[in-house]
């Protein structure tokens, strides 16, 4: 076993957190920092054009492609779980959307006892990395001159604008700006692109200059095994790579960023976890019950409609001009289908009036979606997914061996609140896609299809074809109660030098998409961690 040297911060993951933090951290000359990441550098086409994010999302070289156990409650399928594996992880894999959440989330956080992790005390978090590109945009909610390029999509599908005249017609009103305090409505999404091209936490923090600092060290193709602890203390990492077992020193911290499944899977291997867990795999570490505990996804079901029009994105023979049209477009200029991230457009709605803020969402993509799993559909259409922000189930991540895939269950639908709220949700997609506006696209619904109207057959529609969109979060919870992994300031309880910083922190999940609260966490971590270097 090899030893590649002592860092004084070794971190565990470059993704969406971990690119940050390395970023931040090594910004100090005075600090060595290890960047350690399982899969390889970012420089697959089908990163850089905004459209592949449909070949990513089944490609093994950049994605995990984890697979659930068999949910209970839908008719015991098995789910797929991507998650990147690849500089700036599932930020270099996924749909793009910059959304937040909502004020209240951040604040029952703070109520929840995390002391300092209100809407107020992290929204200078959010802004530090942000570098909003759309003129005149408000200052007070947005960033300008950060990392991240925030953009709007260059050319919007026109299917689009149509879905949010759809919704006004049931009263649903536009929103402007999905990231102010307290979103409500439909609109088009800004996406993380810059000038045409997905900007990742990889491209955005992890640059040429960065990657040149010389006290920045940076494993790719290296996948860690587990930690190295001495008195209940993280002293390194052990991994794996080019078929060598090596070993990272840390003379300060270990942080885990690894995202909410390999995060809680790394402690396991490592005997932090569930004692009745760990100690029928071999010895513990460190007793902690909430390891892997309190996974939270956000449950989603699709509508899929074939159309006549041709204004939707597809496949067809008629439509083939257009297609070497929309080429060109990208190829000169980056513009055109290319640079979609397929879900253009959606909104957060109530599914009743005694909802204190919107609790589904909506995923508009111009385009026919398959469902039968394949990449591409023969034809035309518009397809609506809706999520439910706040679900009230709750999965795990554990192990029953201690080597190979960790068991994922996400417990989807497992409490039925989520059920009616779903339901309930599909319903109004329906309703929007047979309003006016969409009429004159000549829509078909594929699924549910006719004749699937009843409660009960919607359920069973439901169970049968609901999935997630990729947002699980959760399994290293901070708090201050025996169930929480992290303290307020992401260190893990009784282990010392040793944090999380990644999704996995979140004690309940936000109403929108992960990504950018991912990359405040290791904004506002970054700034922690090196307050309390000061004061060790």
């Amino acid at each position: 076993m090899s030893d590649l040297g002592q860092f004084d911060y070794v971190i565990v993951g470059a993704g969406s957190s971990g690119a940050v933090l390395a970023n931040r951290l090594s910004s100090d000359p005075r600090l060595t920092v290890c960047l350690i990441e399982a899969g390889p550098n970012d420089r697959s086409p089908f990163i850089t054009v905004p459209l592949g994010v449909m070949k990513l999302s089944k490609d093994a070289r950049h994605n995990w492609l984890y697979t659930t156990a068999p949910q209970t409650a839908l008719d015991g399928r098995e789910v797929s779980v991507p998650r990147g594996k690849v500089l700036g992880g599932s930020s270099a894999i996924n749909g793009m959307i910059y959304i937040r959440g909502h004020r209240a989330d951040y604040d029952a956080w703070a109520a929840a006892g995390c002391a300092g992790w209100g809407y107020d005390d992290v929204l200078p978090y959010f802004r530090r990395s942000e570098d909003n590109r759309r003129a005149g945009i408000d200052g007070v909610h947005h960033g300008t001159g950060g990392e991240l390029a925030v953009s709007d999509l260059r050319d919007a599908n026109p299917v689009d604008h149509d879905f949010i005249a759809a919704a006004a017609e049931l009263q649903l009103r536009a929103c402007p700006d999905f990231n102010v305090a307290t979103p409500e409505g439909m609109g088009i999404y800004q996406v993380t692109q810059k000038d045409g091209k997905r900007h990742s936490t990889g491209r955005a923090f992890l640059t040429a200059a960065v990657k040149a600092r010389p006290n920045l060290h940076i494993l790719t193709g290296a996948e860690v095994l587990g930690l190295t602890l001495a008195d209940k203390r993280a002293t390194g990492v052990t991994l794996r790579r080019s078929g060598r077992v090596e070993t990272v020193r840390a003379r300060g911290e270990v942080i885990l960023s690894a995202g909410a499944i390999g995060s809680p899977d790394i402690l396991l291997r490592s005997g932090i976890g569930p004692g009745t867990q760990l100690a029928a795999l071999g010895a513990v570490a460190h007793d902690l019950p909430g390891v892997g505990q309190n996974l939270q996804d956000h449950v989603d079901c699709m509508v899929i409609c074939e159309s006549r029009s041709r204004t939707p994105y597809g496949i067809s023979i008629p439509a083939l001009p257009r297609l070497a049209l929309e080429g060109a477009k990208w190829l000169f200029g980056n513009r055109g289908m290319l640079s979609s991230n397929m879900v253009e457009a959606g909104g957060f709605v109530r599914t009743s009036p005694a909802e204190d803020r919107p609790d589904i969402q909506f995923h508009i993509i111009p385009g026919r979606k398959s469902h039968r799993g394949r990449m591409v559909e023969y034809g035309h259409g518009v397809s609506v997914h809706t999520c439910v922000l706040r679900p009230e189930s709750r999965g795990s991540v554990s192990r029953t061996t201690p080597n190979g895939a960790p068991v994922i269950d996400l417990g989807l639908l497992s409490d039925d609140r989520d059920m009616v709220r779903l339901l309930k949700g599909v319903t109004l997609a329906r309703e929007i896609l047979r309003q006016g506006p969409m009429a004159r696209h000549g829509l078909t619904e594929i699924i549910p299809g006719e004749g699937v109207e009843s409660d009960a057959s919607l359920r069973a529609y439901i169970r049968a074809n609901a999935r997630t969109v990729y947002h699980p979060v959760g399994t290293c919870a901070m708090g201050i109660g025996p169930a929480a992994v992290v303290d307020p300031r992401l260190r893990v309880h009784g282990v010392k030098c040793l944090r999380v910083v990644d999704a996995s922190i979140m004690p309940t999940i936000v109403s929108g998409n992960t990504n950018a609260p991912a990359i405040m966490i290791a904004e506002k971590a970054a700034e922690m961690i090196l307050e309390d270097r000061k004061t060790a």
